[in-house]
C-alpha cells in the first residue's frame, strides 16, 4: 500500500481506533509548512535526473573498467542502456518518496525483489551500490544547492532552492538512498 504523510497518519490513528493526536497534527502542519522546500528538493532532483544518473553510471564505470569490456555488465550498448534505465527508475522512485514524505512507494514499486532480480540477471550489486552512492551525493548537492560552478563547468546552473534550514529534508532524502543501498546489500 502506497502512503503519503497524511494517509500514514490516518492509518495509524485508525489502527489505534482513535483520532489524530495533537503531536500527529503538528507533524502534518510541519509537513505542509515545509511543502515548498520539499517541492524544490524534488524539482532539483527531477530537473537534473539525466545528469545525476549518467554521472553516477560513468563514475561507477570509471572505478570498474571491466564493466564495459566484453562480458562486462555494461557491455554491449543494450546492457548500458538497461543500467541507465534502472538507475533512472530508482532515482524517480526516490523523488516520489521524497514528495510523499513516505518510503512505501519506493519499497513497493522499486525495491521489492530488486536484489533477487539483479542476482538472477548477474548484475553486480557492488557496482550498483556504488552508482546509488554517487547518485546520493549528487542529488543531495542539488537539494542543498551546494553544487558550484567549479564542479559544474560550463553547464552549471544554480537551482535557487527555498531558503532556510533543509537539514531534515536532506536527511530524509539521504535515508531513501540508504534504503536502496540496504535493499541491494
Amino acid at each position: 500500500m502506497v502512503l503519503d504523510a497524511f494517509s500514514r497518519a490516518v492509518v495509524a490513528a485508525d489502527a489505534k481506533t482513535g483520532a489524530l493526536s495533537s503531536g500527529e497534527i503538528g507533524q502534518l502542519r510541519n509537513f505542509i509548512a515545509e511543502g515548498n522546500k520539499r517541492l524544490d528538493a524534488v524539482n532539483a532532483i527531477a530537473s537534473n535526473a539525466s545528469c545525476i544518473v549518467s554521472d553516477a553510471v560513468a563514475g561507477m564505470i570509471c572505478e570498474n573498467q571491466g564493466l564495459i569490456q566484453a562480458g562486462g555488465n555494461c557491455y554491449p550498448n543494450r546492457r548500458m542502456a538497461a543500467c541507465l534505465r534502472d538507475a533512472e527508475i530508482v532515482l524517480r522512485y526516490i523523488s516520489y518518496a521524497l514528495l510523499a514524505g513516505d518510503a512505501s512507494v519506493l519499497d513497493d514499486r522499486a525495491l521489492n525483489g530488486l536484489k533477487e532480480t539483479y542476482a538472477a540477471l548477474g548484475v553486480p550489486t557492488s557496482s550498483t551500490i556504488r552508482a546509488v552512492q554517487i547518485m546520493k551525493a549528487s542529488s543531495l548537492a542539488h537539494v542543498n544547492d551546494t553544487n558550484t560552478e567549479a564542479n559544474g563547468g560550463k553547464n552549471f546552473r544554480k537551482m535557487g532552492s527555498a531558503q532556510g534550514d533543509c537539514s531534515a529534508l536532506t536527511a530524509e532524502a539521504a535515508s531513501y538512498f540508504d534504503r536502496v543501498i540496504s535493499a541491494l546489500s
